[in-house]
């Protein structure tokens, strides 16, 4: 009974965190029935662990591809992704097989956690705790975001981002905020939303 209490208290979790940071969410219900990104999270928890035992990847990569044909969000089997993430509007998402996500981080449509190399191995990014990616950002590589990281719409990171800071521009530009602030989807630079 034990890891069925935990996988619903997973669900749970992520209805929660599409409403916290969704204004425009009016019920849990509502974002169970209607937000893809939440669909697409869900099914990539099922891919994943069928991913953990050999002889399932093909049929979790199939469980994913379906996934992506229903919602437009595409996550990897392999990739590793914490508690909470919101993935908003969800179409054109893109997160790749060796690329890891911290708890409680925000995705924007058309984001992609990407790489920049056909080797095997360490590919794709790393993204701390309560990082949040704008809308059309490209994270490519094995880069590594610190916690607090804000990414600005658009931009195309290619090297690490130190915790609490904001990148900006194409290729990024790294910019340091002066003091930390806890995090709050209301950023406090508007190029993040453009």
């Amino acid at each position: 009974m034990r890891p069925l209490h935990r996988f619903l208290r997973t669900l749970r979790d992520d209805l929660d965190a599409a409403h916290q940071h969704d204004p425009a969410a009016r019920s849990l219900l509502e974002v169970a029935l209607a937000y893809p990104g939440v669909h697409a999270i869900w099914v990539y928890r099922l891919a994943h662990h069928m991913w953990t035992v050999p002889l399932l990847r093909l049929p979790a990569r199939l469980v994913s591809q379906a996934a992506r044909a229903a919602t437009g969000v595409e996550i990897h089997p392999g990739a590793r992704i914490g508690e909470r993430l919101f993935i908003d509007h969800g179409m054109g998402v893109v997160i790749g097989e060796t690329a890891e996500v911290g708890d409680d981080v925000v995705l924007f449509h058309g984001a992609t956690l990407g790489g920049r190399s056909m080797k095997r191995g360490k590919r794709h990014p790393t993204l701390g705790d309560r990082v949040v990616v704008g809308a059309g950002a490209k994270i490519l590589g094995p880069v590594w975001l610190g916690d607090d990281v804000q990414v600005g719409a658009n931009a195309v990171v290619i090297t690490d981002v130190p915790t609490g800071a904001v990148a900006v521009g194409v290729p990024a530009k790294i910019r340091r905020r002066g003091t930390q602030v806890p995090f709050d989807v209301e950023v406090d630079d508007p190029a993040i939303y453009i």
